[in-house]
């Protein structure tokens, strides 16, 4: 009885021994091999389970991924359309070549006449300021004059003046415009590669709009205001255009 009890008792540890070695060396395994939580699991291999047995929670997540992405695209192309320097790619279009080939019969005549270098580089921004601060500052001031004068004799001498002081500014600004190419050609420079180009084009574009605006007071009578606000505007691109022809006089 005692020998079965013995051989018994071996028999078991025999059989328990194993299972003691395996978790053992279990134990010993370093952490990264352990059987991973479920929350390792959802992190690890998220994008399996998903893909394999969750399609509709795949769908919808790559749905809202679709509509930030969506969002984020709507929001880059509204701050990229009301920046101002989408303007500055006026100096790559073509029409600088053809405006510089236009030009150049009479920019070779020009040089031809040996002209004293300070009257070609400063020729165009002395006449054009000229123009700016005596056409442009006085007529802007008479039409201030046509809304808030109360004697009628000032009122009526401002409406007759103040249409042909900015229709000469806006003529002479074009025909100044030939004059600061004709000056940047002479020095072989480019001619709408500037931000001083880009504020002068942008101008005169606005002073077209600005000069047919008055043919619509009587059928549109809010234009009025619409037209002095506009002008006002004009002015202060012009001075800003101004201090942009001198910083580039003195650049070269």
């Amino acid at each position: 009885m005692a020998m079965a009890s013995a051989s018994a008792a071996s028999l078991t540890f025999r059989f328990q021994s194993p299972q003691l070695s395996s978790s053992s060396s279990f134990l010993a395994k370093p952490p990264s091999s352990l059987p991973l939580s479920p929350a390792a699991i959802t992190t690890t291999v998220r994008p399996t389970l998903r893909c394999k047995y969750f399609p509709q929670a795949q769908a919808q997540a790559q749905e809202q991924e679709d509509k930030v992405e969506l969002r984020e695209k709507k929001n880059e192309s509204l701050l990229f359309s009301f920046s101002p320097l989408p303007f500055l790619y006026l100096a790559a279009l073509p029409g600088a070549g053809a405006v510089s080939s236009a030009f150049g019969p009479f920019v070779e005549l020009v040089k031809s006449w040996n002209l004293p270098d300070w009257l070609v580089h400063w020729g165009h921004p002395a006449n054009m300021a000229v123009v700016l601060f005596a056409m442009g500052g006085y007529g802007s001031y008479l039409g201030f004059r046509i809304r808030f004068a109360d004697n009628v004799a000032e009122k009526a001498y401002a409406k007759d003046l103040h249409p042909k002081l900015l229709g000469g500014m806006f003529f002479f600004f074009a025909l100044g415009a030939t004059g600061g190419i004709t000056s940047l050609l002479t020095s072989d420079k480019p001619i709408f590669e500037s931000p001083h180009a880009v504020t002068a084009i942008t101008g005169l574009a606005l002073l077209t709009i600005q000069t047919i605006s008055p043919a619509l007071f009587e059928e549109n009578p809010g234009l009025r205001n619409f037209h002095g606000i506009l002008g006002s505007a004009i002015m202060v691109l012009f001075l800003v255009n101004a201090a942009l022809g001198f910083q580039l006089g003195f650049s070269y």
